[in-house]
């Protein structure tokens, strides 16, 4: 018998649309021939399935909806909710309490790397080299002068929770700071304002199977705008080259340290990790522990420059998690 997928999508924040285009990469990824697939919205109002062109709500108490007078169960969660609550730990303890198997980090490492400015110390504890950066909350004294003479100009403002580059401003005068400190903390309850680190943008997948640890190659990232902002990653204002023009040295050295990190977090399925080299040095941006799965992502990119298959990976994926839950 065929086992039922939910792919899960939607969430709380601005990131809802790339949410969306995500859940249509798994869904196009994930092996009918093995499993059962169903979409699932979660948002503030409703949590409902996409059943044969309609919707209908699915049961938090266990994780199930009924059709015809049928009770189905969701067998595994593949999550691609970015933002909260799918990559803050929030969804992940819901399913963990429900016993359900599901794709992404557990509720410590997601927490952990959700938050940018806490995951990024407790990295650089381990000697990884990430940007100097302050966190701002509100109703923090913000002294502008303070900061830029601390920091540096420019400097990136953004909210220290989320992604996509979502209210994401590099500011290069001062008396614009303010004005992209307020537009993050409409996004968000914290701050973080980290240093400008010039240099080749570069990023590595990673993940973990049954068969081990697999560290993927290297995407440079390459965009005539200001940074990787949003335009760049989803309206097509970027050159992504895979694999990356760097040394193979440097290439090796990258993708270890990205297996270091995984291991230092305690992730599990498909992680991302963001770099800017300079000085042939590579600098930690952010881990992303819910990566982008749309059929042109850094992930399927990487996945193919591999000579592997997204089909093959996610399967992997999925028993490798109901291995997990069958043996406990």
């Amino acid at each position: 018998m065929k086992k039922n997928i939910a792919v899960v999508w939607g969430g709380y924040s601005s990131e809802k649309v790339v949410s969306e285009k995500s859940a249509e990469g798994i869904s196009s990824f994930i092996d009918k021939e093995k499993y059962n697939t169903y979409k699932v919205r979660i948002d503030r109002d409703s949590w409902v399935v996409e059943y044969k062109n309609s919707y209908l709500p699915v049961n938090k108490n266990d994780f199930s909806f009924v059709a015809n007078e049928d009770k189905i169960f969701f067998d595994f969660a593949y999550n691609t909710i970015h933002g909260t609550p799918g990559e803050d730990g929030l969804l992940q303890g819901y399913f963990d309490m429900l016993s359900i198997p599901y794709s992404n980090c557990g509720v410590l490492a997601s927490a952990l790397t959700f938050n940018k400015f806490t995951s990024n110390n407790f990295l650089k504890s381990f000697g990884i080299k990430v940007a100097d950066s302050i966190l701002l909350r509100k109703g923090d004294e913000i002294d502008i002068d303070s900061i830029a003479e601390q920091l540096g100009l420019p400097v990136f403002v953004k909210p220290n929770v989320g992604g996509s580059s979502f209210a994401t401003t590099k500011v290069k005068e001062a008396p614009k700071m303010k004005e992209a400190i307020d537009e993050a903390f409409a996004e968000a309850p914290e701050v973080i304002i980290e240093s400008f680190v010039k240099g080749i943008e570069v990023t590595c997948g990673c993940y973990e199977t049954e068969k081990g640890l697999t560290v993927l190659p290297l995407t440079e990232v390459v965009t005539e705008n200001e940074f990787f902002d949003y335009g760049a990653k989803y309206l097509g204002e970027v050159e992504e080259i895979t694999p990356a023009r760097i040394s193979k040295e440097l290439t090796l050295e990258i993708q270890r340290e990205t297996e270091r990190i995984y291991k230092l977090i305690g992730a599990k399925g498909i992680i991302r990790a963001d770099y800017i080299i300079t000085n042939n040095t590579p600098v930690l941006l952010e881990v992303n522990t819910t990566p982008g799965m749309t059929a042109t992502s850094f992930i399927p990119q990487q996945v193919a420059a591999a000579g592997l298959k997204m089909k093959d990976v996610i399967t992997e994926i999925i028993e490798t998690e109901f291995n997990k839950t069958q043996s406990l």
